[in-house]
C-alpha cells in the first residue's frame, strides 16, 4: 500500500474502537444459531446491519444468504470477502453465558467469529469511504456444513459478478491468537461426498439361507473400501475415505432388506480424485453381485481443492506484518478438511487466510464441530485489520 505507517495506525485505531460492538455482533450469532439453509433470523440481522453500514443489498434468489455491495469515491476495482452464516447441529457444552440458546445447534467451528469479521471490516471501510475507489462487496454465504454447499449457488446468483479479488478466513483452534497461517497453491482437499444403498431380499434371521442380508453386504462394502486406500492409491498421496453413517434394518430378528451408507473421500491429489468413484464402483458392484444384493451410488458433492493465490499471500502477507510486525505467520498445514470456498477461487484470485483463535487460559483450545469449541474474541482485531487493511490495498493500488 502507498500509504505511510500512520495509514496503517488509524485502520487498527478503528479496529480497536469497534471491538465491543464486534464481540457483542458476534455473541448474538453465538446465542442463536441456525444450521445449513435455515440461516432465516441470521440472514435478517445481517440484512439490518449492513443497512446501517451504508450497503446496498443485491437481490438473489435464495432463502437465506445475503450479498451487499458499497461503493467508493469513484469506479474502480472490486473486491469481495466471502463468510458462511450456517452452524452445526451439536449441543453445545461450553458453559459460556451467551451459549446458544437453540437446543442442538451450534457455532461449532467459527462461523460466528468469520461473520462478525466481516461485518466489521465491512464497517472500516464505510468509514473510509471517501478515500478508496472501487466496490466492496460482502457475501454472506449459507450453508457450507451441508453438502453440496452454499457457494455455487451464490455464485449463479452474480457473487463473483465483476470481482476481481476475493478473501476468506477460518478460524482454528490450533493456531495462538495473534498468529495466522498462509499457505500457496493447494492447502485443503478435494471432496467426493456420496451415498450408496443396497438393496436385497428380507427374510427371517433363524433362515438366513432364504434371504439375501442388505446389512452384511454393505458391512463387507465399508471394510472393503478401506483396500482402495491401501492397495489402489499410490501410498505417498493421502487419500481418505470415511463413512459416517449407515441406517438399515427394522428389527434384530429380521434380516435387512435396505440399507443406506453416507460417505466422504478427501484427496489432496487430483489425479488420485479422478481415480477414486470408478474405484468405489468397481468394489460396491463386485460384492453385491457376489452376495446377490442390488446397489446405488448417489454423488452428493463434488468439491474442488481450494487452492490460494500465491500474489493474493503475498498481499495478506505484506499487510499483515506492517500490522502487527514480523514473525507472527507460518506456513498453514495441509489438511483432508473441504471449504467451498474453493469454488470462488476457482473463478477468481484469492485466498483464505486461517486465523488463530488459541487461548488456553480461558480454554479456546478445543477442535472445530467440539461441543465445546471456544473461540479467543481478541482474535477479531487480527482478522479484521488484516480484511480492511488488505481490501483497501487492492481497492487503492490495484494489482501492483
Amino acid at each position: 500500500m502507498n500509504q505511510n505507517n500512520n495509514f496503517y495506525r488509524e485502520i487498527l485505531h478503528r479496529v480497536k474502537k469497534n471491538h465491543k460492538r464486534q464481540i457483542a455482533r458476534r455473541r448474538h450469532f453465538h446465542r442463536f444459531p441456525e444450521i445449513s439453509n435455515r440461516e432465516f433470523k441470521t440472514t435478517s440481522f445481517i440484512r439490518r446491519e449492513i443497512k446501517k453500514l451504508g450497503f446496498r443489498e443485491i437481490p438473489i434468489k435464495l432463502k437465506t444468504g445475503l450479498l451487499a455491495e458499497l461503493s467508493g469515491k469513484k469506479p474502480g476495482p472490486t473486491v469481495a470477502i466471502r463468510t458462511d452464516i450456517d452452524a452445526l447441529p451439536v449441543t453445545e457444552k461450553t458453559g459460556l453465558a451467551y451459549k446458544s440458546r437453540n437446543e442442538g445447534c451450534m457455532h461449532a467451528c467459527g462461523h460466528d467469529m468469520h461473520m462478525a469479521a466481516i461485518l466489521g471490516t465491512g464497517l472500516i471501510l464505510s468509514e473510509l469511504r471517501d478515500r478508496w475507489p472501487g466496490r466492496l462487496r460482502l457475501i454472506f454465504q449459507p450453508a457450507e456444513e451441508m453438502p453440496p454447499g452454499g457457494a455455487e449457488p451464490m455464485i449463479k446468483n452474480g457473487a463473483l459478478k465483476g470481482v476481481d479479488m476475493i478473501l476468506g478466513l477460518h478460524v482454528d483452534p490450533d493456531i495462538p491468537t495473534g498468529r495466522i497461517t498462509l499457505r500457496d497453491g493447494i492447502t485443503m482437499a478435494s471432496v467426493y461426498d456420496f451415498d450408496i444403498i443396497v438393496t436385497s431380499r428380507g427374510g427371517h434371521a433363524a433362515r438366513p439361507h432364504l434371504g439375501v442380508d442388505a446389512l452384511v453386504t454393505a458391512a463387507e462394502i465399508i471394510e472393503s473400501l478401506q483396500k482402495v486406500v491401501s492397495r489402489d492409491i499410490d501410498p505417498i498421496t493421502p487419500v481418505a475415505i470415511t463413512f459416517g453413517t449407515i441406517r438399515g434394518g427394522v428389527a434384530r430378528n429380521t434380516i435387512a432388506e435396505r440399507v443406506h451408507i453416507e460417505g466422504t473421500v478427501r484427496t489432496l491429489s487430483q489425479k488420485n480424485f479422478k481415480k477414486i468413484p470408478a474405484l468405489i464402483k468397481r468394489t460396491v458392484n463386485g460384492i453385491c453381485r457376489a452376495r446377490g444384493a442390488e446397489y446405488e451410488i448417489i454423488p452428493v458433492a463434488v468439491y474442488p481443492p481450494l487452492k490460494n493465490h500465491p500474489a493474493v499471500n503475498r498481499r495478506l502477507r505484506k499487510n499483515y506484518e506492517t500490522l502487527f510486525g514480523r514473525g507472527r505467520i507460518t506456513e498453514s498445514e495441509l489438511i483432508l478438511g473441504g471449504e467451498d470456498f474453493a469454488f470462488y477461487l476457482r473463478e477468481v484470485p484469492g485466498a483464505m487466510f486461517r486465523l488463530g483463535i488459541r487461548n488456553e487460559r480461558i480454554k479456546a483450545d478445543q477442535p472445530w464441530h467440539s461441543p465445546r469449541f471456544i473461540a479467543d474474541e481478541n482474535a477479531l482485531v487480527y482478522g479484521t485489520a488484516l480484511l480492511a487493511a488488505t481490501a483497501l490495498d487492492y481497492l487503492m493500488n490495484g494489482k501492483q
